[in-house]
């Protein structure tokens, strides 16, 4: 499928999604809609993705057959200053794909333009009717389940589940990433947003969705949040214990150490933070801590691999940076 991405202001550093679907997915990305970098091309801030030229509007997109909203801001809200995109792709006939917490279909305007127009409004964050609580079986499926954790949002949870992916199948392990955020969902074309899940069956949601995929060899969980955030932690517990993972890898990103937009609140240091989520998991599975993924990005080579050794050091497993360097020494811990 042939997309535009929007992620207006915030490409590619805030952009999660937009950057998600270049690295990871398999649609064909003909523009990424930018009004601060337009001009550039994606390459001349991201070299390791997919290449595409960066547009100030949808009237500079050439024909494609969605406009996919590459940003997911905090409490998932729709921005007034997309409107005029939005509206033009549907007139254009273009399905719109989006993960907020707004509701595309659900604004008159919008829905009146894709009826007329022939297309269509995809909420990835909307969540199927049937969802019930947790059984307490993702546990009994054959797969081994590795669950991806974080110190604090946006610390690589989903990209070290890609990354991981990617590489049990270069070693022939029939692997597949477990989506649990719009963005994996958006890659995968697959999964549910578990923080649109009624808080009562979220553990259930992600339960079913270890179960439809238990009979590969290894099933990655796209971890959400974090077990300390004072916002976001209870999606992260759900996720925890609905999935019943055998392992946990811990994600973080060099030299942070307090979190993100809500700096009144210090991290942990990270061996209390694997010890937490090792005491969360305990009485459902009893997963540990097996690998760290580190987040060097903003670092020098010399500094990213002092900082994964001081990293593993700290927790006392192997640790790497998966997309700078490569994702082996998580997939050789796994029990």
């Amino acid at each position: 499928m042939d997309v535009a991405i929007l992620a207006h202001d915030r490409f590619p550093d805030d952009a999660k999604t937009a950057v998600g679907v270049l690295r990871y997915g398999d649609h064909d990305v003909r523009a990424v809609l930018d009004r601060s970098t337009a001009g550039d091309r994606v390459h001349d801030h991201l070299p390791d993705v997919q290449d595409a030229p960066i547009v100030a509007s949808m009237d500079e997109v050439p024909d494609v057959d969605a406009l996919l909203i590459g940003i997911a801001p905090i409490g998932g809200g729709f921005e007034d200053d997309w409107r005029p995109d939005v509206r033009a792709a549907l007139k254009r006939g273009c399905d719109v794909i989006a993960g907020l917490h707004y509701m595309l279909s659900a604004d008159e305007e919008f829905a009146a333009l894709a009826a007329d127009h022939g297309a269509e409004l995809r909420d990835l964050r909307r969540p199927p009717e049937d969802l019930s609580v947790a059984d307490g079986t993702a546990g009994a499926v054959d797969a081994d389940v590795v669950l991806t954790v974080g110190t604090d949002c946006s610390t690589g949870k989903m990209t070290t589940s890609f990354e991981l992916r990617d590489a049990a199948r270069e070693r022939g392990i029939d692997a597949a990433v477990v989506p649990t955020g719009q963005t994996g969902i958006a890659i995968a074309d697959r999964g549910i947003a578990i923080d649109r899940v009624i808080a009562d069956f979220a553990a259930g949601a992600v339960e079913g969705l270890v179960e439809e995929q238990g009979d590969r060899d290894l099933l990655i969980v796209e971890g959400q949040g974090a077990l300390v955030h004072p916002a976001y932690s209870g999606v992260t517990t759900s996720i925890l214990h609905g999935a019943q993972p055998d392992a946990l890898v811990l994600c973080h990103v060099a030299g942070r150490e307090v979190v993100h937009g809500y700096e009144s609140f210090p991290l942990p240091a990270v061996e209390r933070y694997a010890d937490l989520y090792e005491r969360m998991a305990s009485p459902v599975s009893g997963a540990d801590v097996v690998a760290g993924a580190l987040n060097t990005r903003r670092l020098d080579e010399s500094g990213a691999r002092d900082a994964v050794a001081e990293y593993g050091d700290a927790l006392g497993v192997p640790a790497t940076d998966p997309v700078r360097f490569d994702a082996d020494e998580i997939l050789e811990a796994l029990p």
